[in-house]
């Protein structure tokens, strides 16, 4: 498993101009001698681009890949003074793409990166070939009340260490499935961006920034893409319902694949499945 440290080092960081505001996105990128669009993995809240990190390398073994820190998280500009929400992040992801050179991509994301990504596809139906989308904001599924809570000002800020730490614990879970000291791994990676007094300011914006009127807004017949969504199907915050919607809802050819034994964070809980099917959509 890749530690966080390194997966930092291994990203790029660029200086983006969003809402008028210079921002800098970190993002890991390979496999970018592949021809044809890359595929962009976008994250949720509370993670970074380190989901990706069993995936992302895979997938590049055959695409070109691009996996960044949404502004507010991970090592991209985590300071006040910029609009968080899935509006500007689809924002930032137009201004990413332009400055890789391109505006065509699959788009691979979960959590409040499939708000972004639904926002993406449906906005630019013919910028984007494929999509997967994974236990996703979608419709008025969220925020979820935990969520709503860490936005209350002060709601991490003024917390001791050992309340800050059992707060995040219990938004990750103990691990439903799979290896229990992978998922300690995991947990350890997805803090180490919030440890700081930064980290937990910017988090809290994050938080606040959760609008359901961005995606409650979208016309889901728009999206043309072709579509998977790979779920974890015992998920009660995004439940399997919402993919089976979504899939009837959007334009393109729609499959639905529900994981077992996977949660919220699918990505984690069935890494081999997701990994292995994943590929299988997106490599020709």
């Amino acid at each position: 498993m890749t530690a966080p440290e390194a997966w930092s080092e291994a990203q790029t960081s660029t200086t983006l101009s969003v809402d008028g505001h210079d921002v800098s996105v970190a993002y890991y990128e390979a496999g970018a001698e592949h021809d044809g669009p890359p595929v962009v993995f976008l994250h949720g809240i509370p993670t970074w681009s380190y989901l990706w990190r069993d995936v992302a390398p895979a997938v590049a073994e055959d695409r070109h890949v691009v996996a960044p820190d949404l502004v507010g998280y991970g090592n991209s500009s985590m300071a006040d003074g910029f609009d968080r929400s899935i509006r500007a992040q689809e924002q930032v992801l137009s201004v990413l793409l332009s400055t890789l050179g391109t505006a065509r991509c699959d788009l691979v994301a979960h959590d409040i990166g499939g708000g972004v990504a639904l926002r993406y596809a449906s906005h630019r139906p013919a910028d984007v070939r494929r999509l997967v989308l994974s236990n996703a904001a979608c419709y008025d599924s969220w925020p979820v009340e935990f969520v709503n809570g860490l936005g209350v000002p002060g709601a991490l800020t003024e917390l001791d260490d050992e309340a800050f730490e059992s707060k995040l614990d219990f938004v990750f879970g103990e691990g439903l499935y799979g290896d229990a000291a992978d998922h300690e791994a995991f947990v350890e990676g997805m803090k180490a961006p919030w440890r700081t007094s930064e980290g937990r300011t910017s988090l809290e914006r994050n938080a606040v920034a959760t609008n359901t009127n961005h995606t409650t807004e979208l016309d889901y017949g728009a999206v043309t893409a072709e579509t998977l969504l790979l779920w974890g199907a015992d998920d009660v915050l995004q439940p399997l319902a919402n993919a089976e919607r979504l899939a009837a809802d959007v334009s393109g050819n729609a499959a639905v694949d529900g994981l077992d034994e996977a949660y919220h964070w699918v990505v984690e809980d069935r890494t081999t499945a997701y990994r292995r099917r994943l590929r299988s959509f997106l490599v020709d």
